[in-house]
């Protein structure tokens, strides 16, 4: 008899239940390992606000790898796309029952509903987010800023609602700057993200835009820098930084405690735009970032900042 071998066993293997602890050190490391500039500024929060936070991060990027992952056997022909749908629906339906007091042996849900005995949620925010999510999976261009707005405030905006019950708020209007934010910072990413974008076939950027500046979809896909491309770019950045500077108001109506935090994750993703123009514009063969050296440099700015309530 093999030394392991149990006379007394049904060839069963107990799952290991899912402690609280473990669970939220599961959404940490999520949030660590995708979301660096995302997890710096969540280190300046309190530690009581850093767990839920982290809970919200795992749920988002879980679902997007899980469409993400769906949409390469999509594309290789491995899945359908009411098979992608079907997944998104059983995310739905364990969100669901998290909301009613179930949460299995899953971590991230059982991060949620604990998240979810001090914090008010709605259950249509991380709904919005997964239908946002789903628009990646046959994707359309958008035809008007609008359209893209729409998949922005989904995909983007909705974390900034779910985050802003966790930091605490003393004025309704700060939900209008958190939707700002993260208006901003998904523009930021398509900014960013366009070379690889157009390596996938996609454009994100409004049909209506690149109409406006003479630069045609068959140039974007080729990769073309000119005149045209460069004022589209720029108009692009100056409208993201439009949302970053009307957000800039909803910090001082956060409590005092949430507002470094947020702060310094505006400013870290805003300056992804100073980057774009560093490299003269240039995201097709340069991608776009902050350095931890750089990100870091900015702390005694937004500190100052945050400290005088400005």
């Amino acid at each position: 008899m093999n030394h392991n071998d149990n006379p007394n066993s049904t060839g069963t293997k107990t799952e290991k239940l899912i402690t609280l602890e473990d669970a939220y050190s599961y959404c940490r490391q999520i949030s660590q390992h995708h979301a660096k500039t995302f997890y710096l500024a969540s280190m300046f929060l309190p530690k009581k606000q850093q767990k839920p936070i982290f809970a919200i991060y795992a749920l988002l990027r879980t679902v997007d790898d899980v469409v993400d992952m769906a949409e390469v056997k999509l594309n290789n022909g491995l899945i359908t796309s009411e098979e992608i749908q079907r997944i998104l629906e059983e995310w739905k339906s364990k969100l669901t029952a998290c909301y009613g007091g179930k949460t299995g042996n899953d971590p991230i849900m059982i991060a949620w509903h604990d998240t979810l005995k001090s914090y008010s949620i709605p259950i249509e925010l991380p709904l919005d987010l997964m239908d946002g999510v789903a628009m990646d999976i046959e994707f359309k261009p958008f035809e008007t800023f609008d359209d893209l707005y729409v998949y922005c405030y989904k995909v983007a905006a909705v974390v900034g609602l779910m985050t802003s019950e966790i930091f605490g708020y003393s004025d309704k209007r700060a939900l209008e700057h958190a939707i700002e934010l993260g208006i901003a910072m998904q523009l930021t990413n398509i900014l960013r993200d366009i070379g690889e974008d157009v390596d996938r076939g996609r454009i994100y950027l409004p049909l209506e835009d690149l109409r406006r500046f003479n630069y045609s979809k068959e140039e974007m896909m080729q990769k073309k820098i000119n005149d045209n491309f460069l004022n589209l770019m720029k108009f692009q950045i100056e409208r993201a930084r439009g949302y970053y500077r009307s957000s800039d108001k909803g910090i001082p109506m956060l409590e005092k405690e949430s507002r470094f935090g947020v702060a310094i994750s505006s400013v870290n993703y805003g300056n992804i735009l100073t980057a774009i123009e560093k490299n003269q514009y240039d995201v097709f063969s340069t991608r776009a970032y902050r350095s931890f050296f750089q990100k870091i440099s900015t702390i005694p700015y937004v500190w100052l900042k945050t400290r005088s309530g400005s």
